[in-house]
């Protein structure tokens, strides 16, 4: 199976299977775990409350603040 292939199957798994494929993915390559940083954790609880007082952020924001956690 090419990874053209793999990849193109990946949106076809349930939850349950796709858990099953990143976990085996960090058993081969554990570099591709991401480990939780207290600013990580804090950063998500700030989401959580903006969101829940109706002030969160738009897509792209978030996509930039995820890249900056998971990229230290």
């Amino acid at each position: 199976m090419s990874v053209r292939e793999i990849l193109e199957e990946l949106p076809r798994l349930d939850a349950s299977e796709r858990q099953t494929v990143l976990r085996r993915l960090i058993e081969i390559d554990p570099a591709l775990e991401v480990e939780e940083t207290p600013e990580m954790l804090a950063a998500i609880d700030e989401a959580v409350s903006a969101f829940d007082a109706d002030k969160g952020v738009g897509i792209e924001e978030a996509r930039r603040r995820v890249t900056q956690w998971t990229s230290k």
